[in-house]
């Protein structure tokens, strides 16, 4: 290997260890980072940017010009390098240095860390595919084709053959000189593979008692999500609804900074929910992931019962599995998930979870994506 060549190699290598040190402080740390808001605002479209404290990477560092140096200039036998001329400082300090290293970090890459973190099952998706990804392999050998694909083996033994058969070919002297006949090139075939889809449906109360903690909460939990199912599957639709005593389709920003004070008919949502499953997104070709978040103050026993009859008669039969996060509340009774739990607890697809802080979340995550559905 040339000097270049070993140089290349060298830097490759210590950008490769780099990397696994900035993964393990990321993974280390991801607790931390779950918790936060922080990352959804630096996340772009395919890259999130992570402050990483405490690693600093090695740089050079000139001194003054015109100042000399060890070993140049005149000095005593003795003297101490370096004690002359520095200014007094305000003494020793008792703070660590702030050294915030930022590094981006791909969505992918960011849900393997999760995965591995909270231990997550890959998900089985079910049902048929609706749309087919085109994938072109380069299997197939051409005679004609552009220069960039040919196929310099392919081609070297085929002139050879001719020479060999043409009693041109010289054992002494063993030189192939391809002719245009001879050219072989590389070719493409298209293969069809079927990709599963997924759709989202995010759902939440927006009433008077939902307040800004609680859709933060939402927010942190619903961008690791939709992270990790996004990893499960190239094709992934997210819809939005919110209600208080209705309920309507809106967009992601409307979603996470809506606020009424109207009351609470989380059947309104559930309704709205089942018609759009109906309308766009039939279960046979669909992976369909309902995620409900409220604080399970609910207006009145014959809407939650209301509630419960449409989940087992309906929705969890088209669903791959439906969630209800219940954030807490000053002002919510949080009666709704054990209304859920003691009327459905034998469906399986019915997953509940309580997020009573920020610190919940990851559980909450566990419990919603721990089972591979």
């Amino acid at each position: 290997m040339n000097a270049g060549g070993f140089m290349v190699h060298r830097i490759e290598k210590d950008s490769t260890r780099f990397k696994q040190i900035v993964r393990s402080r990321i993974r280390k740390d991801l607790r931390k980072y779950i918790t936060r808001g922080e990352l959804i605002g630096r996340k772009g479209k395919y890259l999130v940017s992570i402050p990483l404290p405490q690693i600093e990477t090695p740089r050079f560092r000139y001194g003054p010009k015109e100042r000399g140096g060890v070993g140049q200039g005149e000095g005593e036998k003795g003297a101490v390098i370096g004690s002359e001329g520095a200014a007094a400082g305000p003494g020793a300090g008792d703070q660590p240095g702030e050294h915030i290293l930022e590094v981006d970090i791909t969505l992918d890459e960011l849900a393997e860390l999760l995965g591995e973190e909270l231990q997550l099952p890959n998900i089985e998706p079910r049902g048929a595919s609706r749309i087919v990804a085109e994938k072109d392999r380069y299997s197939q050998i051409r005679r004609s084709g552009p220069e960039s694909l040919r196929h310099f083996k392919r081609t070297f033994k085929e002139a050879l053959k001719r020479q060999i058969a043409s009693g041109t070919y010289d054992p002494d002297n063993p030189v192939i000189i391809p002719v245009r006949e001879d050219k072989r090139y590389r070719s493409w075939k298209t293969a069809y593979k079927p990709e599963s889809n997924a759709v989202i449906i995010y759902m939440m109360d927006v009433s008077g008692s939902m307040g800004a903690e609680q859709k933060e909460m939402v927010r942190i939990e619903a961008f690791w999500i939709d992270t990790w199912l996004q990893h499960n599957y190239k094709n992934l639709e997210r819809r939005y609804i919110v209600h208080d005593a209705a309920a309507r389709e809106v967009d992601e920003d409307t979603f996470y900074h809506l606020r009424e004070s109207g009351g609470t008919r989380i059947s309104s949502a559930y309704n709205l929910c089942n018609q759009m499953i109906d309308a766009h997104y039939s279960p046979e070709e669909w992976n369909i992931y309902p995620f409900h978040f409220s604080d399970g103050d609910n207006w009145g026993s014959d809407d939650t019962q209301g509630c419960i009859n449409l989940l087992r008669d309906e929705l969890l039969k088209k669903v791959n599995m439906f969630c209800y996060g219940q954030v807490k509340s000053a002002y919510g009774s949080g009666k709704f998930i054990k209304d859920l739990q003691e009327s459905l607890d034998e469906e399986e697809n019915l997953i509940t979870s309580e997020i009573n802080s920020k610190d919940e979340i990851v559980d909450s995550i566990r419990a919603f994506l721990g089972k591979g559905k």
